[in-house]
């Protein structure tokens, strides 16, 4: 909520108490001059002790616990501490509220006979500060939870700017045009072939424009998405085995989001080395009943974006696509050891 809009509820929130004020003050002035007349020294000490009694408790009790009761104690849950804190408060503004009353009118020595109703108007007040500090602890509640809204507001707001981003991402136009090429040279070669790669193609290209719409995809259909990526990358190669696809366990009702390992594996593709060599690239997903892992390994040439960038998408937005999906039910894993690069990722579905 923007501070200027929490000011004028606070000042709308007063004018209407002095409001209040006001007209109590009226009522008891109107039937006071009915039994006494115009006696201006006794409406003069009536409004001393008015705003004393009425505002003075009332202030320090609401922003003590609209400021520092709420952060401390409510906001932690620490209800306990909270009741204690709260009458301590209130307590000290009934306390000062009536010492204020008798430094107005000129009584600054507290007889004996002065103490009991002394301790009527410190309880009076008392009760009046704890009214205020429930207001206040309603006034911040609220704030503190619309705040909350507009924070879900704005990271739901950028889960989808990352979803488009990856999309984007993934309709690499150089990808498309390779893997169109391919499929063009191998049509002269194998027809057949080259129709099982085609229609893989469409697959893909369907996957990316239907299903990553929603917030999760079941688990089988991201694996055929991965699988069918590795087969197009394969066919630019003449080694097909310098890629290992490992998939254990059962992906059974799993659902996970959209696009979520492949821009690892992307980037394994793109910074790969050594593609004659057997198994350049290590892709390997567990699933159990709890938990999806997803590992990746490759030969790598050290280049500075290998580090910056994902499939499009850097390692910093993939950690913060994962913060927001899977708060507490990830792990993520990333290190370079002489010339490999590893990516161990592992969820709860749940």
């Amino acid at each position: 909520m923007k501070k200027s809009i929490i000011i004028l509820l606070h000042i709308g929130y007063w004018v209407l108490y002095l409001l209040l004020i006001y007209i109590f003050a009226t009522f008891i002035r109107l039937n006071a001059q009915k039994a006494i007349g115009n006696n201006f020294n006794f409406m003069l000490e009536f409004f001393k002790a008015m705003g004393s009694l009425a505002v003075l408790p009332a202030v320090i009790s609401f922003y003590t616990f609209y400021n520092t009761l709420f952060n401390r104690f409510l906001a932690r849950r620490r209800i306990g501490t909270l009741c204690i804190a709260a009458f301590i408060t209130i307590l000290a503004s009934g306390l000062a509220g009536a010492l204020t009353i008798n430094f107005a009118q000129g009584k600054f020595h507290i007889r004996s006979y002065d103490i009991w109703p002394l301790l009527q108007i410190i309880l009076f007040m008392s009760v009046l500060a704890l009214i205020h500090g429930i207001i206040a602890l309603v006034m911040r509640g609220f704030t503190h939870w619309y705040n909350d809204i507009r924070v879900k507001e704005e990271l739901e707001q950028k889960n989808l700017q990352s979803e488009l981003a990856l999309v984007k991402s993934q309709l690499n136009p150089h990808f498309l045009f390779n893997t169109i090429n391919n499929i063009d040279v191998l049509i002269e070669k194998d027809q057949q072939k080259a129709s099982e790669y085609l229609n893989k193609l469409s697959d893909i290209l369907r996957f990316l424009l239907y299903e990553t719409s929603a917030e999760t995809v079941p688990l089988q259909k991201e694996l055929d998405y991965i699988s069918k990526y590795i087969d197009l990358q394969k066919i630019r190669y003449s080694n097909t085995n310098f890629v290992q696809y490992n998939v254990q366990g059962n992906p059974g009702n799993h659902r996970i989001a959209t696009m979520l390992f492949i821009p690892f594996i992307e980037n394994a593709f793109k910074h790969s080395v050594q593609r004659k060599k057997e198994a350049s690239i290590k892709i390997r997903i567990s699933i159990t009943n709890d938990t999806i892992s997803f590992f990746c390994i490759n030969h790598f040439t050290d280049m500075p974006l290998l580090v910056e960038e994902a499939g499009g998408l850097g390692n910093d937005l993939i950690q913060k696509r994962l913060s927001l999906l899977y708060p507490q039910k990830h792990e993520l894993s990333i290190s370079k050891e002489t010339d490999l690069y590893k990516v161990q990722l592992t969820i709860q579905p749940g």
